[in-house]
């Protein structure tokens, strides 16, 4: 049974963001949407909450159904509300009185700890924070739930935790999300659809699966065009010689003859369809200026501390070497970011760090959560241009070929999107031209195109590189060594797998 159905809906803003597009949702569909930054996906979402009239087109509703839409930020008015209150005011006031135990409810789904319920959302970190929205739409009983990027800011237990609670939800709720996740929406969806500016094409697969029969439907579609346009030209050549025999001859028949072989090139053009080229959100390239020496860095031991003092765990006596690219696995908490930041006080501050011996010619391309290395204050013009002594033409070229608009170069760092920010990182580090990556959490706020063209730069630039990841398809198409931080050690192990499902198992 169809709950909601979209005819022709088109959206366009400054340029069409989707057209066309005709979808049938209906109980136990897990649809992902898949497209990149700024391309729609969000747009789609509040159309089918009704938050947003389309352009074009239209969307059939059942009557009385009930769209739950959880968003991706937390509106400011929630902020100094509790974990527990943001949830229970979601409820018509008619039943906060006796239907409150709804509530408890939904946070012991959710695994939400009796002592984190009191806390502001200020206070909450922003993986909380999300599954908060999460639980405050699910608390009014929605009959279609709709995901805006649900899993950023968790790290990996919960995102696993939140794959075993939407795998559980009942089946006649269609779970709609979009997302940019490879392996999260492998495990959560079963159907997939491709939010383009013509043709959305849609498919009954979760994404990886997907993901190849559109490039395979890519494929055919553009050998099928080429085809096409060689049988026009044909046409037109044919129709041009005999064009000049009629003329010379005074061959009514000839002439008739031209007309028609020119209308059935000029039909052949008209119904041929181009392969989707998707719009670039700018060039992702990394550089990699290499070293002769075959060890970067030398760990002897060091204790990984919290700034007080306390022992996160130590390290063992390790190397890091050139071709080396090293994840780091563990929990939130174990010290991953704190030892991120204690290799990057040794390579910047040689002799600082005892236990941690550098290679002279180390140079450290870094990149943290926050993307720090950025600033927010600044342009994206004067901060490259001044960081790097560039002229200001060679800094808008760069700027713009990696997807910070002319109009956006002159506006505060503060004022681009997570998407843009990402990449202005990944060109302060290309410019930097590193021969080691520090990397802490690279993939935020990238989408799925950007993370295959980072991992793709990784490789082909065979970068040494320490990273942590929550994201577990870079994780798997990145690393060569994996580092494990457990019960205050660190332990290298062959594979991520056994983490993956020991994070897993632990959340069912």
């Amino acid at each position: 049974m169809a709950l909601i159905s979209l005819k022709s809906l088109g959206v366009t803003m400054s340029a069409p963001l989707f057209s066309n597009l005709d979808l049938i949702i209906g109980a136990g569909d897990r649809l992902g949407i898949v497209a990149a930054n700024g391309r729609g996906k969000s747009t789609l979402l509040r159309c089918l909450a009704g938050e947003l009239d389309a352009t074009s087109g239209d969307i059939t509703r059942t009557r009385g159904l009930r769209v739950g839409h959880v968003e991706q930020s937390v509106p400011d008015a929630l902020l100094d509300r509790s974990f527990h209150q943001v949830v229970a005011d979601a409820l018509p006031p008619e039943q906060l009185g006796s239907e409150l135990w709804r509530v408890d409810v939904v946070l012991e789904s959710l695994d939400v700890p009796e002592d984190m319920r009191d806390r502001p959302m200020r206070a909450l970190s922003g993986g909380w924070q999300r599954l908060a929205l999460i639980a405050r739409v699910w608390v009014t009983d929605p009959d279609v739930l709709l995901l805006d990027e649900p899993t950023n800011h968790l790290d990996l237990a919960r995102i696993s935790q939140l794959e075993t609670w939407l795998n559980a939800l009942p089946r006649d709720v269609p779970v709609i999300i979009a997302s940019h996740d490879r392996a999260f929406l492998d495990t959560t969806t079963n159907r997939t659809l491709f939010l383009r500016p013509e043709e959305s094409p849609v498919f009954s697969l979760p994404y990886s699966r997907a993901r190849q029969a559109l490039d395979e439907v890519d494929a055919s579609t553009a050998r099928r065009f080429e085809r096409d346009m060689k049988v026009a030209q044909q046409l037109r050549r044919q129709a041009a010689k005999l064009n000049n025999i009629g003329i010379n001859s005074g061959s009514d028949l000839l002439t008739v003859k031209t007309k028609q072989l020119r209308e059935r090139a000029e039909r052949l053009e008209d119904a041929a369809v181009a392969a989707h080229r998707e719009r670039s959100a700018g060039a992702i390239r990394l550089a990699n200026r290499g070293t002769h020496a075959k060890v970067l860095i030398t760990l002897d031991d060091p204790a990984v501390e919290t700034p007080d003092g306390t022992l996160l765990f130590r390290t063992g006596k390790r190397h890091i070497c050139q071709g080396d690219r090293i994840v780091l696995l563990g929990r939130n908490g174990v010290g991953k970011s704190r030892f991120i930041a204690m290799i990057r006080a040794a390579i910047a501050e040689p002799g600082s760090e005892e236990s941690v011996k550098v290679t002279p010619s180390t140079v450290l391309g870094y990149s943290d959560q926050a993307l720090s290395g950025i600033g927010a204050d600044a342009t994206p013009l004067a901060m490259v241009s001044r960081r790097f002594e560039i002229g200001e033409q060679r800094a808008r070229s760069l700027l713009a070929g990696a997807g910070v608009a002319i109009e956006m170069q002159e506006k505060r760092i503060a004022a681009l999107s997570g998407g843009q920010r990402s990449r202005l990182m990944l060109l302060v580090l290309r410019l930097l031209n590193p021969n080691f990556y520090l990397l802490d959490e690279p993939t935020n706020h990238l989408d799925i195109d950007g993370q295959e063209a980072l991992e793709d730069e990784l490789l082909k630039h065979q970068a040494s590189c320490l990273l942590a990841s929550h994201d577990r398809s870079f994780i798997r198409a990145i690393g060569n060594r994996f580092w494990l931080i457990e019960k205050r050690r660190l332990t290298e192990v062959d594979s991520p797998e056994g983490f993956f499902r020991s994070v897993a198992a632990t959340e069912r």
